[in-house]
């Protein structure tokens, strides 16, 4: 129920029992459209008019898909459930015991439920000029300003081959989970093949791609012949791995390993961890690892009758006393959980403790070789088979026809070629980069600038 501040609205009716549910994710779209196939009335809340399938934001990144490919707009997706109003807001507070919800423009969300699937933001770890100057992958935007950077800094090496000394081709991914080793994976088949062919006179060779993790395997969740896979599959294509290191700070133009070696580069992507998303208000709630919030076995908070979180912010429990992964697969089953025991709650029935259905793991490296271990035995598959299973998953988690068919298209298109249609520059407001100045950003340059040539000490690697 949303009210402003001068005006009480009357949808939806004073005695019917209502839900708000802020985040429009895996984790809150599952959970709207289970309440709205019951008919209970709904608002879910996000900033943003759409649903992205964030899994797959690396192939925006990497210029194997088009944004628009993985996002669905959101109030299409629940056009046939008139129960479910959807309201474009950016939350700025929450009140969890008025289970009220207050957006930057002053409106104020309340409901007999509410439902906190507000999902996670990059954990940077203190790392100084981690958040300056990485290009993290948790939003559509995200995922376009890489791929804008990526092109650009062909198109400057291509004007001025030099800048290759400078880290022009040089990409360090920071991470060694899936995001990182998928985007590890299909940044070589852009680099090293789609780039070679478009830029005839650069020496794509040259490129390197660094993936940086403080552990010494790479997938950590899978099998030890699994994490050998990962590794052989990216080293094959090119892929430095620096496993065992981790970094001590990114500048504009480099990143500086605890070791003390440093790597030239002016695109770093940063798929190190998350931490849940906070707002104000919710200093009170139970908290763990990462600002996880605890909840009990139906997802619901303890000492706050009708809320539940769900999805990545959630500290959900698994029977052996683990937290479950913030995993979309889990996202998705908790929203249908978590939507089911309200139903319950309403109709004055016992809720049902919350339990992920494990159907496995997996994750694409590159063009044709992905890995997956499936089911609760996790029988392995590699190379071509699984490729073919990540495809038919993936593709049945899409919200729409339209979204699967596009998705397909493209991912057989790159796979049987070396043509990557989204491989543009679309803003022409493209910040430039500056690579008269090292390690300075282009205010700091603007002011530093004394007109006498610059003479600047070259950076060592």
């Amino acid at each position: 129920m949303a009210t402003s501040p001068t005006e009480p609205s009357s949808w939806p009716p004073p005695n019917e029992p209502s839900v708000v549910i802020v985040g429009a994710g895996f984790a809150g779209v599952a959970c709207a459209h289970a309440l709205g196939d019951h008919g209970v009335k709904v608002t879910i809340i996000d900033k943003n008019t759409y649903h992205q399938f964030q899994p797959l934001l690396y192939q925006v990144a990497t210029a194997q898909l088009a944004a628009t490919e993985v996002m669905s707009p959101l109030r299409g997706l629940f056009r046939k459930q008139r129960t479910v109003a959807v309201k474009s807001a950016e939350v700025t507070s929450i009140d969890p015991g008025s289970r009220s919800v207050t957006s930057s423009t002053g409106e104020v969300f309340t409901g007999d439920y509410l439902v906190l699937a507000t999902g996670s933001t990059p954990n940077f770890f203190g790392v100084p000029g981690a958040e300056e100057n990485t290009f993290p992958l948790y939003s559509g935007v995200d995922a376009t300003r890489l791929r804008n950077r990526i092109l650009q800094v062909f198109e400057d090496a291509d004007l001025d081959p030099s800048r290759i000394e400078s880290g022009a081709l040089n990409f360090v991914i920071v991470g060694g989970g899936p995001t990182g080793v998928e985007t590890a994976g299909s940044l070589a088949d852009l680099v090293f093949h789609v780039m070679a062919e478009r830029y005839h006179d650069l020496d794509v060779r040259r490129a390197r791609i660094v993936l940086v993790d403080h552990a010494e395997v790479i997938l950590k969740p899978f099998s030890d012949r699994g994490h050998k896979y990962a590794h052989d599959v990216l080293t094959n294509k090119g892929v430095e791995l620096m496993l065992g290191a981790s970094v001590a700070e990114v500048d504009s133009d480099k990143v500086v390993l605890a070791d003390g070696r440093t790597i030239q580069t002016h695109c770093v992507v940063w798929a190190g961890g998350l931490e849940t998303r906070t707002f104000d208000g919710l200093g009170s709630l139970p908290r763990s690892r990462g600002g996880r919030i605890n909840v009990v076995e139906d997802l619901s908070v303890e000492g706050y009758p009708g809320l539940y979180v769900v999805g990545d912010g959630s500290n959900a429990i698994d029977g052996n006393g683990k937290p479950y992964p913030q995993l979309a697969s889990v996202a998705l089953q908790a929203g249908g959980a978590a939507a089911t025991n309200i139903v319950s709650n309403i109709a004055n029935e016992p809720t049902k403790p919350f339990r992920y259905r494990d159907r496995g793991i997996m994750a694409m490296i590159g063009k044709r070789a992905a890995i997956a271990e499936l089911g609760s035995q996790r029988r392995e598959i590699r190379g071509w088979i699984a490729f073919l299973a990540w495809l038919s998953v993936h593709a049945s988690l899409m919200s729409s026809t339209r979204a699967r068919m596009d998705a397909l298209i493209s991912w057989m298109w790159d796979a049987l070629s070396h043509n990557r249609g989204p491989a543009i520059i679309d803003d022409p407001n493209l910040p430039p980069i500056d690579w008269a100045h090292p390690g300075k950003t282009p205010v700091q340059a603007e002011s530093d600038d004394t007109g006498d040539g610059g003479h600047h000490i070259p950076l060592v690697p």
